[in-house]
């Protein structure tokens, strides 16, 4: 149930902040704009953890959000059989969102760690 693993994964990050500190982690910047409404929830939240700063909880939030979107792309039968199951029954490719999404995303992985390794 999707909407379960919503709540729960969030109910897990919220417990994560009072829990613990923040780990250092390679990043790149994004500037962007917000509603106004969606900034004064991210001021509470910094407030009410005040070991996270604003920064910390969008990146963790947006973290959070990409996981759930990830999940919520549809799986889209290919013809061509990848493996087996357990039963033995085909298993055919995906070539719906979710492999695009995920090439892309490491094309870009590889682009930024790139990039920090020459900035080193």
């Amino acid at each position: 149930h999707k909407a379960g693993n919503n709540v729960s994964r969030s109910r897990m990050l919220l417990d994560q902040w009072q829990k613990t500190a923040v780990k250092e982690y390679l990043v790149r910047e994004f500037t962007l704009p917000l509603p106004l409404s969606d900034a004064a929830r991210i001021e509470a939240l910094a407030e009410m953890y005040p070991g996270r700063t604003t920064e910390q909880i969008i990146a963790e939030l947006l973290s959070v959000a990409l996981k759930d979107l990830e999940e919520a792309m549809p799986y889209v039968q290919g013809e061509s059989i990848i493996t087996k199951d357990e039963f033995g029954d085909p298993v055919y490719e995906d070539v719906g969102l979710t492999p695009k999404f995920e090439a892309a995303t490491r094309k870009y992985l590889k682009q930024y760690r790139s990039e920090s390794d020459s900035v080193d």
